[in-house]
């Protein structure tokens, strides 16, 4: 007996993990629905709408290759698409290739629940309206649940404040006011260049500074548009294969491979080419060599030197406490230089904390910075904060936020979870630290075989196994604690280590081992017949 769902396939976000998704499952006949809180298609995109927001990787590889239509007719303006472009090319996704009309807005997901009896998952929305369906499916992204500072006095502040995850759609007035920016992080660091000119006074309280590699964002060009349509696969694959998913060339050597003149030279030239270029094609160690690590940051610290004119102030930009890599490194577009600035100061937030926020402003020791805007850059509960934040109830009432409160992070690939059937993760924790294009689309297409193995085989639960769960728990740790990450994003407060929040198990969120060899592990559980996600049916392989 077959019980009847509203749908095949429910997912959760309508960013790029929800069209892909939702793309792909209609591909292979299963009537899916996508649903989201927001008023408008984006998913993490729709959610950052701050001032600066633009991607950390070129136009080339950040978008899908499977549609060679939307590929053949999208044409990207900028080398860094700022967040109104993103968004703009997601929503010609969804119409080229008409998926507007299985997604419904403004529909927020408080609850999911699996019954067992039937083997459905019933979804409740915040206003009450349950919808079924045979399979669950995440796609509500890793950076979208912001974090507030824990700061005395927050509420009691008269002006204006904002977080940069929750920024008014129709904008914000800063022209001429005094504003302070809490967290500099990726959004603050590209909220200050772009406010700097515009406001009377901008104070910046820093806790601790960043690695940050400047770039340029030029004009993308009629023929550079058109050379990627003719070689977007070839791109694709040499994104797909490389260990951050950026379509880059590893450097055949180490840093400490070649002597000091050469090193220089091969770090200032890709210093000028800006971005991921920097860490993913000078050494082919910093990510795993502590010495190698550390001239990197030396470098940096040198370009901060050159850039800021003010010594103390660039001695406080220079991180000393971790290495590089010690966070995800942040692209720049005039963030240092901005320090030059006479309306821009830089306050220490670590030698003398923040103490309360005031009715006027910030406290710092004895100083209050009266302020007429504050900007809370704080960032986001990353990786597992979508996921803890509404009720996941799998079996036996279990919810995913008590699994992985007592036994810590545990999944099969980031996929599939021990104790909930039929419920999978676009980007779930354990997924490779990346650009993160490539492992959606991939995800998506494994998601699409998987399921349609599972019909054709009449399978009626995918669901991972224990021992999948431990094995890449330890498969986790083991490329992990083989990398830099280990220790300098401990010291740095790493959200990839979920340092950034308190109370947070420290423990890696991400899979530091290489999309590369994320996506072999991927294909080996396929090609064992899916054994490792097998724990909720009664074949065995």
């Amino acid at each position: 007996m077959t019980t009847r769902t509203d749908y095949d396939a429910i997912v959760i976000g309508a960013g790029f993990s929800g069209l892909a998704l939702l793309h792909h499952l209609r591909e292979i006949g299963m009537s899916t629905l996508v649903v989201d809180g927001a008023n408008g298609i984006g998913g993490t995109w729709w959610i950052n709408n701050y001032p600066g927001v633009r991607t950390d990787s070129e136009f080339s590889y950040y978008s899908f290759s499977f549609s060679k239509e939307v590929r053949e007719e999208w044409t990207w303006t900028q080398r860094y698409p700022n967040g109104e472009e993103v968004l703009a090319y997601l929503n010609f996704v969804a119409d080229r290739l008409d998926l507007r009309k299985d997604i419904k807005l403004n529909t927020r997901i408080e609850r999911a629940v699996y019954d067992e009896v039937d083997n459905v998952w019933r979804v409740t929305s915040t206003d009450g309206e349950t919808l079924s369906a045979k399979y669950l499916v995440s796609g509500m992204g890793v950076l979208s649940q912001p974090v507030w500072p824990n700061i005395p006095g927050i509420e009691t502040f008269r002006g204006e404040k904002y977080h940069a995850a929750r920024w008014p759609r129709q904008g914000v007035d800063l022209r001429g006011k005094r504003v302070g920016l809490i967290g500099l992080g990726a959004s603050g660091i590209q909220i200050l260049p772009t406010i700097a000119p515009e406001v009377g006074e901008l104070v910046v309280f820093q806790r601790q500074p960043n690695y940050i590699v400047e770039t340029t964002n030029e004009a993308v060009t009629p023929e550079q548009m058109q050379y990627v349509r003719d070689h977007y696969d070839e791109i694709y694959e040499r994104a797909a294969a490389h260990p951050f998913g950026v379509d880059m060339v590893p450097a055949p050597h180490g840093a400490q491979e070649v002597d000091e003149e050469e090193r220089r030279r091969i770090f200032e030239s890709k210093w000028n080419e800006g971005g991921f270029h920097f860490a993913n094609e000078t050494f082919n160690d910093l990510a795993t060599d502590h010495a190698s690590s550390e001239l990197a940051s030396e470098f940096i610290r040198s370009k901060i030197r050159e850039i800021v004119k003010d010594p103390a102030t660039a001695e406080l930009l220079s991180p000393r406490d971790y290495s590089f890599n010690g966070k995800r490194i942040p692209t720049g577009h005039g963030y240092y230089a901005a320090f030059n600035r006479d309306n821009v100061t830089l306050v220490d937030a670590k030698t003398t904390p923040i103490s309360e926020i005031t009715p006027e402003g910030v406290k710092i020791g004895d100083t209050v910075y009266e302020l007429d805007v504050i900007i809370f850059a704080t960032g986001f509960d990353a990786m597992t904060g979508t996921l803890t934040f509404i009720d996941i109830v799998g079996r036996d009432g279990l919810t995913l936020r008590e699994k992985w409160a007592t036994e810590g992070l545990r999944s099969n690939l980031g996929i599939s979870v021990n104790g909930f059937p039929n419920f999978f993760m676009s980007l779930g924790p354990q997924t490779p630290y990346s650009n993160l294009i490539v492992p959606i689309q991939l995800g998506a297409q494994w998601l699409q075989n998987a399921l349609k193995w599972a019909q054709e085989n009449d399978i009626e639960r995918l669901e991972a196994t224990p021992e999948s769960e431990q094995w890449w728990a330890e498969e986790v740790v083991r490329a992990g604690n083989a990398t830099v990450m280990a220790s300098e994003g401990m010291k740095a407060k790493a959200w990839f280590m979920g340092a950034n929040i308190p109370g947070k198990p420290l423990e890696f969120q991400v899979y530091m081992g290489g999309g590369q060899v994320y996506q072999e592990f991927c294909r080996q559980a396929a090609e064992s017949g899916y054994a490792s996600f097998l724990a909720g049916s009664s074949v065995t392989a």
